[in-house]
């Protein structure tokens, strides 16, 4: 199977490394203060997974997740993710990041901003965890539940369809990363706490910036 490099432990970052490891993947998670701070987590989530720096997750994956505050966007890491698909999970919360003009302003999109730290990178939006583990149901399922992305690039939509899909989700395709502004925060696709593929692309086509 595959080794997916992980940067951030919280609570996307240990959902997501959970879920792939029951997929049957091999994970190597990262977080700001160190391996040694994650030994617990390594010891729950057992023998296919292993702490590192984010350098060395980066490296260690076939492709990388990225879950981090917005605010440190710029600690990740930009040579080792160089030609690897990237999932973005990182949302804006100013209470968390402090103020980022050209976000409050809407002039750029979280996505794209992690897309700009990592120019040769194919930067992919986006994973939510809340409910990964628990809610997902098999492919055809009557009613299934989509979650939303966005990609200039069709292997890494592909990957993330495929990785969708593995947990039990179906996908919508916001189109750009300069369209994912759409699942942002308070906007009706990302505050929606359910929605199958229809109801998806509604709360997708009614979004105001």
């Amino acid at each position: 199977m595959t080794t997916i490099g992980i940067i951030g432990a919280g609570h996307i970052g240990t959902a997501l490394a959970q879920g792939l490891i029951d997929l049957g993947h091999d994970v190597v998670i990262s977080n700001s203060r160190g391996p040694e701070s994650l030994a617990p987590l390594i010891a729950e989530l057992g023998p296919k997974a292993k702490a590192a720096t984010p350098e060395e997750a980066a490296a260690a994956g076939e492709w990388a997740i990225v879950t981090v505050p917005m605010k440190s966007i710029d600690q990740v890491p930009v040579e080792p993710l160089a030609g690897k698909i990237v999932f973005d999970t990182c949302n804006y919360y100013w209470e968390r990041d402090g103020r980022i003009a050209v976000l409050d302003e809407n002039q750029a999109t979280t996505s794209g901003m992690v897309q700009a730290h990592l120019p040769n990178s194919r930067v992919v939006n986006h994973i939510r965890a809340a409910e990964i583990l628990t809610d997902g149901t098999p492919a055809g399922t009557e009613n299934r539940r989509a979650l939303a992305t966005a990609s200039e690039f069709p292997d890494a939509l592909a990957l993330l369809t495929e990785t969708y899909d593995a947990f039990g989700f179906d996908t919508v395709n916001a189109g750009s990363l300069s369209e994912s502004w759409r699942v942002e925060r308070d906007r009706p696709a990302y505050a929606a706490s359910r929605q199958n593929a229809t109801e998806l692309t509604a709360n997708l086509a009614v979004a105001t910036r």
